[in-house]
């Protein structure tokens, strides 16, 4: 009796309909586990279509000696090897000096312009925190510049820099008296200046965005309790806010890095296709090594350099901020 009792209920285990049900659910769970994937699937197509494939043949045409005489049928172009990427990095030669000049002057303008950017948006952000009348309006008009079309913008800021009758000149020579006399500022060594302060311009609502929301998150109670211990303001910004905000600036920098490194709107609308040497940025390089010049082989290799430079920039950038939000208290 004592034997048989459990292999009849095993029995009766086993032709029950929760028994008869239990390998069935196995495909169910497969069927939902996969969903998400292939819900993804078209996306992952389209960017392998409008990214990727492009890459690849991008890479394919900076080993080749792509002229304008190959144009009709760039396939037919003899291959060049890596005498494309030699002839760009070789700096003693007039083509590699010039990139390389474009690449220390596209450093400069980026560091200078994302460190602004990052400064103005997070001290309006600041100063937004507290209620006062109007400041609904004021946060509407602080975002204009990020949502106005860039083409439209910049061409605002071309005729605000004309040298005769542009409100830049208006305003510093004639009202002002600050200069002895008119400036050119798209051309000579103030085109740094003008494309600096238009990038920035452009830029700092971004960042003003973004940090204002990361400050919502951030509990106003820290803030009382550090009044209440006699912290002033700066010490507040210094031992609260910049801590709290670590997570968002480290995003905020990089985006604004990559954004501004590959800008090629914001030059081309303000210079048009010759930008000036004091502003040569890489992108409007390149694009003049292969649109102007016709050797798209050559300014194929400058793409594929600029790549992999940004690759190996954001490695490491994320390696570091990684191993710090790993080291942080």
């Amino acid at each position: 009796m004592t034997a048989t009792a459990p292999t009849a209920e095993a029995a009766v285990r086993k032709g029950s309909p929760g028994a008869a049900r239990g390998p069935r659910r196995r495909p169910g769970r497969i069927r939902r586990a996969g969903l998400p994937y292939l819900l993804l699937l078209p996306a992952l197509l389209l960017e392998l279509l409008v990214h990727l494939v492009p890459m690849v043949i991008g890479a394919v045409m900076s080993l080749k000696e792509l002229t304008q005489f190959y144009i009709r049928d760039w396939g037919t172009a003899p291959w060049a090897g890596l005498d494309n990427y030699a002839v760009s990095v070789d700096f003693d030669a007039p083509v590699g000096k010039a990139l390389l000049h474009s690449f220390l002057v596209t450093i400069a303008f980026t560091l200078l312009s994302v460190g602004l950017c990052w400064l103005v948006g997070t001290a309006a952000a600041v100063f937004m925190q507290d209620t006062f009348r109007g400041r609904g309006l004021l946060r509407a008009l602080f975002l204009v510049p990020y949502a106005l079309p860039v083409y439209a913008a910049v061409i605002t800021w071309v005729f605000m820099f004309q040298h005769d009758n542009g409100l830049v000149n208006h305003v510093l020579h004639d009202q002002l008296g600050l200069t002895d006399k008119p400036s050119f500022w798209l051309i000579g060594d103030n085109s740094f200046l003008a494309l600096l302060t238009v990038s920035v311009w452009k830029g700092w609502p971004f960042a003003f965005l973004i940090v204002m929301a990361g400050l919502q998150n951030i509990p106003r109670e820290l803030y009382e309790a550090a009044a209440l211990d006699g912290a002033g303001m700066l010490q507040q910004i210094r031992r609260i806010t910049l801590p709290s905000l670590r997570p968002v600036n480290q995003v905020l920098v990089l985006v604004l890095f990559l954004w501004t490194f590959n800008d090629f709107n914001t030059p081309y609308v303000l210079f048009g296709r010759s930008a000036p040497e004091a502003a040569d940025l890489i992108s409007v390089h390149i694009y003049q090594a292969s649109f102007v010049t016709w050797n798209f082989g050559t300014g194929s290799a400058m793409s594929v350099l600029l790549l992999l430079f940004l690759l190996v920039v954001t490695g490491v950038y994320l390696v570091l901020t990684s191993r710090g939000r790993r080291t942080a208290p």
